[in-house]
């Protein structure tokens, strides 16, 4: 509840949770409700991400509606038909460039999350994804920027890639599972911050 709650008035305006069993970030579909029921009484226009690995439509459907979730993100092994299945809710995270992310871009932002690529991880390694080929991508496609992103080297980052987002875990951490307030706020205003001096 706090973690939300820090994200929201950090200034975040997406804020996910994580459906992953074996993450350290895993949170059940009724514990997400009781947060959401809490997090739409404070306001503020912020979209609520399902982050799901390999599970089927039918459970995604059934975890966004009991939660009041926006959109779903697909972080595992999931097929391109999934993303039709969920009638453009939903979004792939690679890990890694991929010869695949033509058939997977949605037509709406984020386009696909790009996260670093370590072996047996779905994401939330604290590794830097590949800043040189997400920006080649972020010039066709509006994507979600992950992989090791922290306060101190998130503003590089936009200003090397240029992406739609940026995404963060375990680089506003205290330790894992565990999100740090003053982290979240010093990412954000890093965020910001660098966002207006840029010329888009």
């Amino acid at each position: 509840m706090t973690d939300a709650l820090d994200a929201m008035e950090a200034g975040a305006d997406l804020i996910g949770f994580n459906f992953y069993p074996k993450s350290p970030r895993f949170i059940d579909a009724g514990r997400c409700r009781d947060i959401m029921s809490v997090m739409r009484r404070h306001g503020g226009y912020v979209q609520y991400v399902g982050v799901f690995v390999n599970a089927s439509a039918a459970e995604i459907w059934a975890t966004m509606d009991t939660c009041g979730l926006s959109l779903a993100q697909l972080h595992g092994d999931e097929p391109p038909g999934l993303l039709n299945a969920l009638g453009g809710k939903a979004f792939k995270a690679f890990r890694g460039v991929s010869e695949n992310i033509d058939g997977f871009a949605r037509q709406a932002a984020p386009a696909f999350l790009l996260d670093a690529s370590v072996k047996g991880m779905y994401g939330g390694s604290g590794v830097t994804a590949d800043w040189s080929s997400a920006a080649v991508l972020a010039k066709e496609y509006p994507l979600l920027l992950a992989g090791g992103l922290t306060p101190e080297n998130v503003a590089g980052a936009i200003q090397q890639v240029n992406p739609w987002g940026v995404d963060v875990a375990s680089g506003v951490e205290s330790e894992p599972g565990k999100k740090d307030a003053a982290k979240m706020s010093a990412f954000v205003r890093a965020v910001r911050q660098v966002n207006l001096t840029m010329d888009y």
